[in-house]
């Protein structure tokens, strides 16, 4: 009996052994894979938090890429700021104010605002009475006339400008045709209509239309603008659409004119 407990005892143990040796290599192998996928957790999270802090460092790269665009950007402006004063004090030395030709005398100006979105829009213009502007002059540029003095003060003159239903030109079909007040359309920025042309005056779209040089304000054969599509009214006088050359979008650079023999005409229209 005894030595069958021995021998019992004896593959007791070599079956723990056994077992213990399986255990540990499965252990071993179970080990292996936690580390992987350990590994690949930690990998992942890495990416991850990399993944997170490029973005941000792309972002404040971003920001600090827009914050040297900014700054780029008004550095040009100054330039072209500084550009744009040496140019207007070129025109002021080749234009000296007060210049006078004929009839009219001419004083270069820059308009400083200018309204465009309403009924009765209007300019200041960034002269006044120092500088030689008076009350019912003009305010013309090299693509028409925009407007006319209402108000002056020190360094400073009110305009009404082309673009208000209380304001029109006298114009000319060319330069020898039939004259009508030309007027704003009320719509389009650079739309206007010339009235009261006579229906036997022969005409054609793309005709260029002029100052006519019948107003004590602005001077003759200003270009204004082109023909386009007409109507008769009344069955006696035309109505013709005109398109300005000027963009009253865009004017900074005008000219004030004044007839020096304004205040002598009106005067005699007054007194008969």
């Amino acid at each position: 009996m005894r030595k069958g407990n021995i021998i019992y005892g004896l593959i007791g143990a070599a079956i723990f052994i056994i077992l213990e040796v399986a255990a540990l290599t499965m252990l071993s192998h179970n080990a292996q894979l936690q580390r992987t996928w350990i590994s690949s957790g930690i990998q992942g999270v890495m990416g991850s938090v990399w993944g997170f802090t490029q973005n941000i460092s792309d972002y404040f790269s971003l920001r600090k890429s827009n914050d040297e665009l900014a700054q780029e950007n008004f550095e040009l402006r100054l330039k072209l700021a500084k550009a744009e004063e040496a140019l207007t004090a070129d025109l002021k030395a080749e234009i000296p104010a007060g210049s006078s030709v004929g009839e009219y005398i001419y004083i270069p100006a820059t308009i400083v605002k200018i309204s465009n979105n309403t009924q009765h829009n209007y300019m200041i213009v960034g002269k006044g009475s120092n500088q030689g502007v008076v009350e019912g002059a003009g305010v013309i540029t090299g693509k028409g006339a925009v407007g006319v003095i209402d108000a002056v003060s020190e360094n400073y003159s009110y305009a009404r400008s082309f673009k208000n239903h209380e304001m029109s030109i006298s114009a000319r079909l060319g330069k020898e045709g039939a004259v009508g007040p030309l007027s704003w359309n009320g719509r389009t920025g650079n739309g206007a209509i010339l009235k009261e042309i006579p229906h036997h005056v022969e005409f054609a779209p793309g005709d260029t239309v002029y100052t006519s040089g019948y107003s004590s304000i602005f001077p003759p054969d200003i270009p204004l603008g082109v023909t386009g599509a007409s109507k008769i009214v009344n069955g006696a006088t035309y109505e013709i659409e005109v398109k300005l050359f000027e963009d009253f979008g865009s004017v900074r650079y005008v000219t004030v004119v004044e007839n020096k023999g304004q205040v002598e005409m009106k005067r005699l229209e007054e007194e008969q």
